[in-house]
């Protein structure tokens, strides 16, 4: 899904107010954490995700987690990263309709 810079912006905004619900440990980027966040973000549309490890390589890791999980990279904040995925009926949607 491509968002445009507001919808970016609010999603942030939103953010800010949520927990991380899913870390990336010292294994990295596994199926289980691709899977964690495909769960997270089909039941809660905006999830944050922590990087307890691998501190470097937020940015890449983070990009290609969006791609395993068919989800949207909304940012990147220091070692955390926020993503988004709308829900598919319109009544479940809590963000952008």
């Amino acid at each position: 899904m491509n968002l445009t810079s507001q919808q970016r912006a609010f999603l942030r905004g939103e953010a800010q107010t949520i927990n991380p619900v899913v870390m990336v440990g010292k294994e990295g980027l596994t199926d289980a954490v691709a899977k964690a966040l495909d769960e997270a973000v089909k039941a809660h549309e905006l999830v944050k995700v922590r990087f307890q490890a691998h501190k470097d390589e937020v940015k890449s890791i983070a990009i290609e987690l969006a791609e395993k999980s068919n989800s949207t990279l909304v940012a990147t904040t220091g070692f955390t990263a926020v993503y988004f995925r709308q829900a598919e009926k319109v009544e479940d949607r809590a963000y952008i309709r």
